[in-house]
């Protein structure tokens, strides 16, 4: 069976995880993607459909080209006809959005109702990846697609969630692309993709009868969710807990929290014994490695090297940015603390990492728009009324189950995490 692809989105998955994929395999014979970067399409273009992407290894950066790839701008009335008949053609779609926000923005125009529009009357199965980070994003899509068609999305289109551990960036910097001598997406271009090289992606397993995806690499799962909310709660949240620790010490790269012993000691403690802990106790009768105690070190091991991996030349302030959204009382930060309150664990590492963001955001109250009873030192310990009404702000008008408790555990590490950091 030969295949054809069409993705919304032309960023660092799409290009160096989905379309890499898809070139690699050598079974599509069309990839398309959507892009309303109209500088970015234009310069692919000129390129004659060929881009590069920086792959970090452990030791080095290898650059990966790939050619034959359509951009077409959606806003283009050109290109959408050409959109229309390459998602007519499609048997597998990927969305690559910022949120799942960006389905539907655009009304008729959007990604949901151009998906809609290349499902009528179509007797091909296809599947729809979804690579926006949102445990129910395919569900989301397909209910906005199904809207968009009046009707119940066909039987034969089958909306797939992911779990794309797969850490990447755009790198604009001149002096940075120089530096790390990174090939430009084009020539001429002052953008370039760099991805990491880890490629274990798990997907929701394909029940369409009879079809068999394009891309094979991929790692097939009855049930996504456990392994969402390890990438929620041991990878997202422990990034997170470094980055914030890593902005209060005042380190500018990731790749310096690797010589912080203090840090990283904190980390692996939230890692193994809080986030790890209480997964595998939640998740054991799965009967998955990954939910085991062994598995479960092997892997924070190997985030732990990837996170702190110089070649990926990630900085702190781009893995500590938007502090407010990452302490929303169900993200991973305080979601993980309660996670592990959940099965008994008390979460005195990671209530560090919550103090560490609490006090980035108080750093910068013209980023974060904090009301003027809530500007604070963060120079000295903050009185736990303060404290908590702090905490409430950040969580909006959300209370999440052990919220006291959480509450006193950042209170707690106030004077722990002054004195030691």
């Amino acid at each position: 069976m030969r295949h054809c692809m069409t993705g919304f989105g032309f960023g660092p998955i799409q290009s160096g995880l989905f379309v890499a994929e898809a070139f690699a395999s050598g079974r599509f014979d069309r990839i398309v993607i959507s892009e309303i970067d109209v500088d970015l399409v234009a310069a692919v273009r000129a390129n004659k459909g060929r881009y590069a992407v920086n792959i970090a290894l452990s030791d080095r950066i290898e650059v990966r080209n790939i050619e034959g790839i359509e951009l077409l701008n959606p806003n283009d009335p050109d290109d959408q006809n050409r959109l229309s008949d390459a998602l007519c053609q499609s048997t597998e779609m990927v969305t690559s959005l910022p949120s799942v926000s960006f389905y539907t923005a655009g009304d008729d125009r959007s990604v949901a109702a151009l998906i809609a529009d290349g499902m009528r009357d179509r007797p091909l199965p296809a599947i729809v990846y979804t690579a926006e980070n949102n445990n129910h994003a395919a569900e989301i899509l397909c209910e906005k697609v199904g809207s968009f068609l009046g009707r119940p999305v066909p039987s034969n289109i089958q909306f797939l969630n992911t779990v794309i551990g797969k850490m990447s960036q755009v790198v604009t910097d001149p002096a940075v692309i120089r530096r790390m001598n990174l090939e430009p997406i084009v020539p001429g271009l002052n953008k370039a993709f760099l991805v990491e090289s880890f490629n274990r992606i798990l997907v929701t397993r394909t029940t369409i009868p009879g079809f068999q995806p394009g891309i094979e690499v991929f790692i097939e799962k009855d049930d996504l969710l456990p392994f969402e909310e390890a990438k929620l709660y041991g990878h997202n949240a422990i990034h997170a807990l470094l980055a914030f620790l890593a902005a209060f010490r005042g380190l500018s790269r990731m790749t310096d929290v690797a010589g912080d012993q203090r840090i990283m000691e904190i980390a692996r403690k939230v890692f193994l014994d809080e986030s790890g802990t209480a997964l595998t106790r939640k998740y054991a009768r799965l009967g998955d490695p990954l939910f085991t105690k062994s598995g479960y070190r092997a892997y924070a091991e190997d985030l732990l090297t990837r996170m702190t991996n110089p070649w990926l030349n990630d900085t702190v302030e781009r893995a500590a940015r938007d502090p407010i959204r990452k302490l929303a009382p169900n993200d991973r930060i305080f979601g993980t603390m309660s996670l592990a309150l959940e099965y008994g664990i008390e979460p005195k590492n990671m209530a560090f990492g919550a103090l560490a963001g609490l006090i980035s955001i108080l750093r910068q109250p013209q980023a974060c728009p904090l009301p003027d009873s809530l500007r604070f030192s963060a120079a000295d310990p903050i009185p736990r009324s303060d404290l908590r009404s702090l905490i409430r702000w950040v969580w909006g008008d959300q209370t999440p189950r052990f919220a006291d408790r959480m509450i006193d555990h950042v209170f707690q590490v106030q004077r722990g995490l002054l004195d030691f950091l």
